[in-house]
């Protein structure tokens, strides 16, 4: 089918992806379990082998979906740069942890801005779009792979809980492309594909979703901007999006993008997986029901997976808090945090202080963000409990950090979230220290520097729990070894 190129937009634009994901470096860890916690835990550390924060070179056995089927063939989820990674090897360079730490701080002022009355915008004749600047990104992403157009031609895409358009690189690549894994998709080449009219309210709904407030003629213009720097402009678009053999979508709706610059690796495009109507989620759910799951591995060399389908979390470890509505980020999946626990005991954090920021769970932020109340609180009680260990100096955004040259073992207390429900989150041990160097090993958590600052559930402590978002039910929850 002709695609029409006539009425795009040629100019690049800039707020904030960063879709970080850390895989941390350890070989995989069972979670010690999902359980609401009282005064007396019985288990109240963890002994962690520093040699499993070391990288393996081998892709471990992939993992199974926990409890029933939810897709078919649910989609595998793998670390850009490990063994298990389904781009060619030294298509991208691994970043370091400093790096990853300053990509994860941009993202995480992206989040901030977005619930800000205070945004600043850039504007021309055309466009008015959130512009922020921001470090350089990397793509320490996690990758699916899906299929669009008939016949299908296959990508591979990071996803995102905190997007909502679902993206990826087109021909002819009117005006530019950058270097990906897979080829572009070719429009053309679909007997299935067509452009959607800048008059329907497919179109009025992808600008109530990305701000785009552009006039045109014919074809719908979807604009995406980044905070580095980095953008996507095209078409936007329907064809058939699929999953599985037999988990597949005639008529998603799209951005088929003519004009990409940016530092996205070689990643094909983006899952947007946000609560807006343009998001997979939303346009998945007469047959899904607006529900899905993921796991994220404890490594590189680890795989875990992303399903959708209303049998997911019919396990009994799946455990739930109310998911959340704020009108400061209606995209975003908010959370009720109530409190910590370290080492078995609850520290005395006025509820109030979580509730003044609120809490978001994201994909693609890396280290949890407590408000300053309560990370000090955490901090204090981690150092009490770590006191044998001799200190060692602030790591980038990590502060408590510690010298454990010859230690082959260390002994970590535990870190339970606690939630809305009665839920708590007993956070692996593959989420509580983070190796900075040979010798230097940190508190893998981070505080903002104000009270109002979004509190943010990230990747890391999301490890090896399988999480699953009931979005038409209003929650969400946590199962233990959800990789396994």
């Amino acid at each position: 089918m002709a695609t029409n190129y006539s009425s795009f937009l040629c100019f690049p634009f800039g707020f904030v992806l960063v879709l970080f994901l850390l895989g941390c470096s350890s070989k995989k860890v069972e979670a010690n379990g999902f359980k609401e916690l009282t005064a007396n835990v019985h288990h109240q550390s963890h002994v962690i082998a520093l040699s499993s924060l070391m990288p393996a070179k081998v892709c471990a056995t992939p993992a199974k979906v926990s409890g029933a089927e939810i897709l078919s063939k649910p989609l595998q989820v793998a670390h850009k740069y490990g063994p298990c990674s389904p781009l060619k090897k030294g298509a991208t360079t691994t970043p370091s942890l400093h790096q990853i730490l300053l990509d994860d701080q941009t993202r995480v002022k992206y989040l901030n801005s977005k619930t800000s009355n205070n945004q600043a915008t850039f504007q021309d004749s055309a466009v008015t779009i959130p512009a922020n600047s921001g470090q350089s990104i990397g793509t320490g992403n996690f990758v699916v792979k899906i299929g669009f157009g008939t016949p299908k031609q296959e990508f591979r895409v990071v996803f995102d809980t905190g997007s909502d358009l679902t993206w990826i690189q087109c021909q002819p690549c009117a005006v530019q492309c950058y270097s990906q894994q897979d080829p572009y998709f070719n429009p053309s080449a679909s007997s299935t594909y067509s452009n959607i009219s800048c008059h329907s309210n497919a179109c009025k709904q992808l600008r109530s979703a990305t701000g785009n407030s552009r006039a045109c003629a014919r074809t719908c213009i979807y604009q995406i901007g980044y905070g580095d720097g980095s953008y996507s402009v095209g078409n936007y678009a329907r064809d058939k999006l699929t999953l599985s053999s037999s988990d597949f979508f005639p008529k998603f709706r799209f951005g088929c993008g003519q004009n990409n610059q940016g530092l996205f690796g070689t990643a094909d495009g983006l899952l947007g997986l946000g609560r807006n109507k343009v998001s997979i989620v939303s346009q998945t759910a007469q047959k899904y029901g607006k529900i899905f799951s993921y796991c994220l591995p404890s490594t590189t060399s680890s795989t875990g997976y992303l399903a959708f389908g209303s049998k997911a979390g019919t396990t009994s470890r799946i455990h739930y808090t109310p998911l959340l509505k704020d009108s400061r980020g209606p995209s975003f999946y908010f959370l009720n945090m109530t409190s910590i626990s370290v080492g078995g005991k609850k520290l005395a954090i006025s509820p109030s202080v979580f509730t003044i920021s609120g809490t978001i769970i994201d994909s693609g932020t890396v280290i949890t963000r407590l408000a300053p109340k309560a990370y000090s609180a955490l901090k204090s009680a981690y150092r009490k409990a770590m006191s044998k260990y001799p200190t060692a100096p602030a790591y980038s955004i990590l502060d408590t950090c510690y010298n454990l040259s010859g230690y082959s073992t260390v002994t970590v207390p535990t870190i339970v979230l606690h939630f809305g429900g009665g839920t708590s989150l007993n956070v692996d041990q593959s989420g509580i220290l983070v190796q900075a160097s040979s010798t230097q090993y940190c508190l893998a958590f981070a505080g903002n520097s104000a009270a109002t600052d979004l509190g943010i559930l990230g990747n890391m402590q999301q490890q090896t729990f399988e999480i699953l978002y009931n979005v038409a039910g209003g929650k969400l929850g946590f199962g233990a070894r959800g990789c396994s």
